[in-house]
């Protein structure tokens, strides 16, 4: 257990630290961004595929399309929101995907959900209104950005879970990195920003941080129960809360504590629950 704890904290600073980076390079376009992010972990992962052997075009293609396209959607819509609001907030929002993947499951998986889960989720929705009803600093547009990426992530959740485990998971994610790199590139050509000194190390880590925060949280999952390792994601919240004081000097009133706190606190439950 105490191997997963250090592989849990060593993916969530991973992935801390590259929303940071995203939100230091607000002045790159976003899909700009989305290209270097996806383009650093696609190498990452391709070459680990062939080194391994694993078949890199996998069984469910069309699912795992599907999965690339939702999840491109979501990052995008994401590092958008990284322009509008402190990037502990955005996060803290982005975690309501697990609610969307709940509700997704209910419909097109036919899961069954437990009554006080369904509670759980309203009051990780009543934290959300505790945060832009009292908190008048949250940006609407970054908020309606993150809610709708949340919902993209939700249904990739729902997708990963659909392909099961017919697929290794670097190769669900590769395709993710390939779309994402290819989208990226095409979206971006029109309104292509050269960068100047060091935000070429910034962009050029998106891809490496992303990737190992990916591998640590998967390395987690592999060794220690889901129950017990899952709560541990919500520690980017943190992470990501204390850089974003510290480095872009964001401000969180109490109001918006109380509702990051909410949400956090609820979804953790609903891991924890739903494992039982």
């Amino acid at each position: 257990m105490k191997k997963a704890i250090l592989y849990m904290i060593i993916s969530t600073f991973s992935f801390s630290l590259m929303n940071s980076f995203v939100k230091y390079l607000d002045h790159i376009p976003t899909f700009e961004i989305v290209f270097f992010r996806t383009i650093g972990s696609l190498v990452l992962a391709t070459a680990y595929i062939l080194i391994k052997g694993i078949p890199i075009l996998g069984n469910n293609r069309k699912f795992m399309m599907f999965r690339a396209l939702a999840g491109i959607i979501a990052m995008s819509l994401f590092f958008m929101s990284l322009k509008y609001l402190p990037v502990g907030t955005a996060v803290s929002l982005r975690y309501l995907a697990p609610i969307y993947a709940a509700i997704f499951a209910v419909f097109l998986l036919k899961e069954r959900l437990k009554p006080i889960q369904w509670f759980l989720f309203l009051f990780a929705f009543a934290g959300v209104l505790v945060l832009k009803g009292f908190d008048q600093n949250i940006n609407s547009t970054g908020l309606l950005l993150v809610l709708a990426a949340s919902v993209f992530s939700g249904l990739v959740y729902v997708i990963i879970r659909k392909i099961g485990n017919s697929d290794h998971p670097l190769v669900i994610v590769n395709y993710f990195m390939f779309v994402g790199t290819i989208v990226g590139a095409l979206l971006s050509i029109n309104n292509w920003v050269i960068p100047i000194g060091k935000d070429w190390l910034l962009l050029l880590s998106l891809g490496i941080f992303g990737f190992f925060g990916q591998v640590f949280m998967t390395k987690a999952f592999q060794i220690a129960k889901t129950n017990l390792v899952a709560p541990l994601k919500y520690i980017e919240v943190i992470f990501t809360i204390m850089v974003g004081i510290f480095w872009f000097g964001d401000i969180y009133s109490l109001w918006s504590l109380l509702g990051i706190l909410m949400i956090v606190t609820a979804l953790i439950a609903n891991v924890i629950i739903g494992k039982r």
